[in-house]
C-alpha cells in the first residue's frame, strides 16, 4: 500500500469518469490511495451513457425487423408488426440511468470522492473546480475522452451527432449520415431497419477504412441491396433548413439532397479544451491529442492521461486496460503495461463485421506475399428465410510459417466469434492448428476450421 503524502489533498485526482477514469480511480483506491474524480456530465462516460452500450441496444431492436419478416418461413404467424420508437428509446435511456447508478456506486463503494463539475488544471499538482475551489493531488489523471467531430460548413448547426441520436422524438423518414466509419455504418443499419431511407455520404470513395477490403466491400454490396444509398467523394458545402423543417444538403460532386435529419459521424476529437493544458505545459501530438509515453505519462511528470483523449486506440476495452495498468504501476508497484498489438474490433452494422490482426493488404505490404483462405456461404437461417445475403470469413496466413496473421468476417454473430478467434491469432496459432480442430456442426463458426 503506498504511503499517503500529507502535502496533498489526494494521492490521485482524476478528470473524467468514463471507462478509463473509473477503472483507474477504483483500482488506485483499492490500493489505499486517496482518490477524487470530477465529471461534468454523468458517471460512465461515452460508451455507457451515449455510445456503444445504448447503441448496441438499438442494434438488437433493429434486428427484429428482419427476424419478424423471416418468422413466417419458420412457421410463425406474427401478424402485422408495429414498431414504437418512443418505447425503445425510453427503455434504453432507462437502462442508461441504471448503469450510471452502478458506476457511481462502484466509486462510492471504493470511497472515491466525486465532484460533479468541470475542472481545470492550474498547476502540476493543482486542480481548480468550476465553483472556484482548489484541490491538490500528487498525481493527476486526465481521462476526458473524445467527442464527435462536426464539419465546419454553413448550416452545420442543423445536424446532430450520435450523442443526440438516442433522444430523438421520432424516427425521421429520410436520414443523411455523413461519414463511412463504424458509427456511420452502425446507425445506417439502425435507421434503415426502423423504416428510414438512409443515404451515406463520404469525402473519400471507401467505407470502413482500416478493415479488410473484402469484408467492407461485402457490407457495401449488402447495404446497397437493402436500399441504402451511398455518395462518395462528397464534401459538405452547406445545409439549408426549409420552412417545413426539412433540410437540403449541398455537397461537392453530387446533386443536393432533401432529408429530414443529418447525422454527423465524421470521427471523434479529443476533449482537451478548457483543461488548462497549455498553462501547465502538457504537450499535444500532431493529432491534437495528449501526448503520453508508454506509461501514460505526459510531458509533465505528475500528470497522466488514458483513453480516447490520447487518441492511441479509441476502444473502450483499451481505455480500461490503460486505466488498470496506470493504477497498477503508480499505486500497486507492479510492472504493468498495455499490449496494443492484435486488438480485435467489431462493427455492429447490418450485418455486423469483425476483424483481428493484419488485413490482406497489410500482410502483403509487410511480408511481400501471404496465403489467403476464405469461406463464402449463405447461412442455414438465410437459406430457409429465402434471403440471398451471404457471409464471408477470411483468414490471412504467413506464406512460409503458415502462422495466422489475421481473421476477418462479416455475417451474423461475427462480433461474438471474433473474440475467440482473437485468442488464437494472438497466441500465434497456424492454419494447421485450425485445420486440426474438429468442427462443431451445424454452426456458422465451423467455417473457421474449414476454410480453403
Amino acid at each position: 500500500m503506498p504511503a499517503k503524502d500529507a502535502d496533498y489533498d489526494y494521492d490521485l485526482f482524476t478528470i473524467g469518469a468514463g471507462s478509463g477514469g473509473v477503472r483507474a480511480s477504483r483500482v488506485a483506491a483499492a490500493y489505499g490511495a486517496r482518490v477524487a474524480v470530477t465529471e461534468e456530465y454523468r458517471v460512465g462516460g461515452t460508451c455507457v451513457i451515449r455510445g456503444c452500450v445504448p447503441k448496441k441496444m438499438l442494434v438488437y431492436a433493429a434486428h427484429f425487423a428482419e427476424d419478424l419478416e423471416d418468422a413466417r418461413h419458420f412457421g410463425w404467424e406474427v401478424g402485422e408488426p408495429k414498431f414504437d420508437w418512443k418505447t425503445l428509446r425510453d427503455n434504453v435511456l432507462g437502462d442508461v440511468d441504471r448503469l450510471n447508478g452502478l458506476y457511481t456506486q462502484t466509486l462510492d463503494n471504493n470511497k472515491v470522492e466525486i465532484f460533479h463539475q468541470r475542472a481545470t488544471i492550474t498547476g502540476p499538482h493543482e486542480i481548480t473546480l468550476a465553483n472556484g475551489e482548489k484541490k491538490t493531488a500528487k498525481h493527476i489523471l486526465i481521462a476526458t475522452g473524445a467527442r464527435p467531430h462536426v464539419p465546419e460548413c454553413p448550416g452545420h448547426t442543423h445536424g446532430i451527432t450520435s450523442n443526440e441520436a438516442f433522444h430523438l422524438d421520432a424516427i425521421p423518414k429520410r436520414v443523411l449520415i455523413a461519414g463511412a466509419g463504424y458509427i456511420a455504418n452502425e446507425f445506417a443499419g439502425i435507421f434503415h431497419q426502423f423504416g428510414a431511407h438512409v443515404t451515406l455520404i463520404n469525402r473519400s470513395d471507401q467505407i470502413l477504412r482500416g478493415y479488410d477490403e473484402s469484408v467492407r466491400d461485402r457490407l457495401l454490396q449488402i447495404s446497397l441491396a437493402k436500399g441504402m444509398e451511398f455518395r462518395f467523394n462528397a464534401n459538405f458545402e452547406k445545409i439549408v433548413k426549409q420552412e417545413d423543417g426539412s433540410l437540403v444538403v449541398h455537397m461537392s460532386n453530387h446533386e443536393p439532397i432533401e432529408v429530414d435529419l443529418v447525422l454527423f459521424a465524421t470521427g471523434r476529437v479529443p476533449n482537451i479544451e478548457g483543461l488548462g493544458l497549455e498553462d501547465v505545459g502538457v504537450k499535444l501530438n500532431a493529432k491534437g491529442a495528449i501526448a503520453v509515453d508508454e506509461n501514460a505519462r505526459t510531458s509533465v511528470p505528475s500528470i497522466y492521461a488514458v483513453g480516447d483523449v490520447t487518441d492511441r486506440v479509441q476502444l473502450t476495452p483499451v481505455a480500461i486496460r490503460e486505466g488498470q495498468a496506470f493504477a497498477d504501476r503508480v499505486f500497486g508497484g507492479k510492472e504493468a503495461s498495455v499490449d496494443y498489438s492484435c486488438i480485435a474490433s467489431a462493427v455492429f452494422s447490418h450485418p455486423p463485421l469483425a476483424g483481428v490482426g493484419l488485413t490482406e493488404a497489410q500482410a502483403t505490404e509487410q511480408f511481400g506475399t501471404c496465403k489467403v483462405y476464405t469461406s463464402d456461404f449463405r447461412s442455414m437461417k438465410n437459406v430457409l428465410a429465402q434471403r440471398n445475403e451471404r457471409s464471408l470469413y477470411k483468414m490471412i496466413c504467413h506464406a512460409e510459417t503458415d502462422k495466422v496473421l489475421g481473421i476477418h468476417m462479416i455475417g451474423a454473430d461475427t462480433p461474438e466469434l471474433i473474440q475467440v478467434a482473437a485468442i488464437a491469432v494472438k497466441a500465434g496459432l497456424t492454419k494447421a492448428d485450425f485445420d486440426a480442430t474438429v468442427a462443431v456442426h451445424p454452426t456458422m463458426s465451423e467455417e473457421l476450421v474449414l476454410m480453403k
